[in-house]
């Protein structure tokens, strides 16, 4: 088995605490689901924000996901001239048999602007996405 990256991004648009972890939990989630990761699989994930989010740890939404034995980790992304603020960004690193190019990234919102060319992500059905959230969040009680 080989450890694969498997990123992601998103955007808010407000630095607050309940959009932040909102927009982490969806984009967890449509990579969770878009490539069939279970967590015990993970190796561990790496949250960046830019400088202008800091109303809360992106990992939380991992750990209200369920994944409390990975081990997660926050960090600012390098502030570039010109970059796209407002925006989460996920690198997981995942033990999985499945080759480089089966892996599918994902950006949505105004992070599409990063990877245009990953994003040939079929429509999303927030309203369906939200239930399997609330499911998850619901098996931790």
């Amino acid at each position: 088995m080989i450890c694969r990256g498997v990123r992601g991004a998103t955007t808010v648009t407000h630095n607050h605490r309940d959009e932040i972890l909102e927009a982490t939990r969806q984009l967890m989630a449509l990579i969770i689901r878009s490539n069939g990761i279970d967590s015990k699989d993970v190796a561990s994930v790496i949250f960046t924000v830019t400088s202008d989010l800091n109303a809360e740890f992106p990992a939380l939404a991992a750990r209200q996901l369920g994944w409390m034995d990975v081990p997660l980790i926050c960090t600012h992304e390098i502030s570039v001239p010109g970059s796209l603020p407002m925006c989460v960004r996920i690198l997981m690193h995942w033990n999985t048999d499945k080759p480089q190019d089966a892996i599918h990234h994902v950006y949505v919102r105004d992070a599409v602007r990063l990877r245009p060319d990953l994003c040939a992500v079929p429509e999303i059905d927030w309203e369906e996405l939200e239930h399997w959230i609330e499911k998850q969040m619901a098996g931790m009680k």
